[in-house]
């Protein structure tokens, strides 16, 4: 069995329903959820003109491999009512693999660990609740640590 640490998002249509349903079919298609974060407003980054984004993390046990987990994912993502038209634009839903085991990967679809997870506080906050301790594999440190030490001052808030 696989580990594999999620981050769930979107700024657009019903945000907490559109996170439930990928909570549900991540569940169905990918794996079983093991742990889940509390849901974070934050405002959008990279594109600021935009709605605020929910986001949560979500920690899972799964039989895919990486490559196989990022597929499925991307499907849900199709089946929530995801299209791709502009980086960093808004989006219905988002679904990112954070970690993945202790592994790295450098595919073009896929890169892990997550190439900016240390520079995105709107990720390293919902993971840090879940999974504190947990190490960065090429960054050797933790992922409170890194927490602590994010440039990124975007304000992150519990969603109520």
């Amino acid at each position: 069995m696989n580990r594999a640490y999620l981050l769930t998002g979107g700024n657009l249509g019903r945000r907490e329903i559109n996170l439930s349903k990928a909570r549900e079919f991540i569940n169905q298609q990918c794996g079983h959820i093991i742990n889940s974060s509390s849901i974070y407003q934050t405002a959008a980054w990279g594109k600021t003109d935009q709605p605020a984004f929910l986001n949560q993390a979500l920690e899972i046990d799964t039989s895919l491999n990486a490559r196989q987990l990022m597929r499925r994912l991307l499907k849900v993502e199709k089946r929530i009512g995801r299209t791709r038209e502009e980086k960093y634009g808004p989006r219905i839903i988002d679904i990112d693999i954070l970690l993945f085991n202790n592994e790295t990967h450098d595919y073009h679809f896929l890169k892990l660990p997550h190439p900016e997870l240390q520079n995105r506080r709107f990720a390293l906050l919902p993971l840090a609740e879940i999974a504190p301790h947990l190490i960065h594999p090429l960054l050797n440190k933790s992922i409170a640590e890194l927490l602590e030490e994010c440039p990124d001052q975007l304000a992150v808030k519990k969603y109520p």
